[in-house]
């Protein structure tokens, strides 16, 4: 049987991208799953907010520039709104000196693209089983089997809240501008996005507690739009569904340890974090560009397997996962709370932070990957 150097489980986009990377260093290469988008059979709702560190590994993968146009939207502001009136947060790409601050980008066009260039990788070879090699990586998300089977704790805390998925069409034109509301006791994000109105779509990532979400996904959609403008306040025009909705429980987990002889965790499978920063997949391809970079500065004599080579990888990741896990729950348990001292505290934080543009600069610059 041909002896692989590296088996990628999982053909998400960090499976894919996995295997993209290390193709491209000559490693032979087997991806688990199939070569095709993996919902290429059912509405793919998600959106994708992308850092520059994301844009610039997808680029090096030849995949970036290879997207629809319509399948990208640039950030140019953001604004983070409190529970109370005035309570603002703003960051402009103007001011951070750059052209954009992150990028919006539609799920399933992402995977198809990826799943696209795969097709042309002379070193990666999809497999439809498990196959000898000398380093599996586990890339198959938050309920991977795999990751049980080796023994690795996976403590995960669950939130008591649901993530609602869907696509907006709003009567007002975007402009590039994400929208965000931080109150108790929901997280409700707008993504500006091209599909499925050009220059007048959003993305929507809305928190709730279980019931509360369970009540809106039952809801018909006249009654869901309702809730929905009346908690956005028509900041962003009068919204529309513009597709059906996706939805799945929230909670912060952390697998431990993350690698062992001969395998190693990333993505969901390794960690997760509350999406209110939108950070979920921008810290998976941090871990795609970590351990492709451990192996391509690997010594000539060791296997891609070394566990040495993989303890490097996972101190490297180790305080960004992290941090990121801290930050989002922290921000959730304070934005959660109904605390009337509490609810005073934060507001005036938002308002402080943004009277601050050097702080502001600091949190962008570590967010957003510059």
């Amino acid at each position: 049987m041909h002896r692989y150097e590296v088996l990628v489980r999982g053909s998400g986009c960090v499976g894919r991208s996995l295997a993209l990377a290390l193709g491209a260093q000559g490693l032979r290469v087997a991806l688990l799953g199939s070569a095709e988008a993996s919902l290429a059979q059912r509405e793919d709702v998600r959106s994708y907010a992308l850092n520059a560190a994301s844009v610039r590994l997808l680029r090096e993968l030849k995949v970036w520039d290879s997207l629809p146009v319509d399948a990208i939207s640039p950030v140019y502001d953001i604004k983070v709104s409190g529970d109370q009136a005035g309570a603002m947060l703003e960051f402009s790409a103007w001011q951070q000196g750059v052209a954009e601050l992150a990028f919006i980008v539609d799920a399933g066009a992402l995977e198809q693209q990826l799943a696209t260039a795969l097709r042309f990788s002379p070193h990666v070879q999809i497999v439809d089983a498990a196959v000898p090699a000398d380093l599996t990586a586990l890339c198959e998300g938050r309920d991977s089997l795999q990751r049980a089977e080796l023994g690795v704790r996976f403590e995960s805390h669950a939130y008591g809240h649901r993530a609602i998925a869907a696509r907006l069409s709003s009567d007002q034109a975007h402009q590039g501008v994400a929208r965000q509301w931080f109150r108790s006791p929901d997280v409700l994000a707008l993504l500006p996005i091209e599909k499925p109105s050009a220059g007048a779509s959003y993305g929507l990532v809305w928190s709730l507690p279980d019931q509360q979400a369970l009540d809106l996904l039952a809801a018909p959609p006249a009654e869901f739009e309702a809730a929905l403008n009346a908690a956005t306040g028509a900041e962003a025009g009068t919204l529309s569904l513009a597709s059906g909705l996706s939805s799945w429980p929230l909670a912060r987990a952390q697998a431990e340890p993350v690698q062992g002889p001969g395998w190693v965790l990333l993505g969901d499978a390794a960690h997760l974090v509350h999406p209110l920063a939108g950070q979920g997949l921008n810290l998976g391809l941090a871990d795609v560009a970590s351990l492709a970079a451990v192996l391509a500065s690997k010594e000539a004599w060791r296997s891609a397997g070394d566990e040495r080579l993989l303890r490097r990888f996972a101190r490297s990741r180790m305080t960004p996962n992290w941090a990121m896990g801290e930050l989002t729950d922290g921000l959730l348990k304070v934005f959660a709370s109904e605390a009337m001292p509490l609810r005073e505290l934060r507001n005036k934080g938002l308002s402080a932070l943004n009277s601050v543009p050097p702080l502001k600069r600091w949190l962008t610059t570590r967010a957003l990957g510059l």
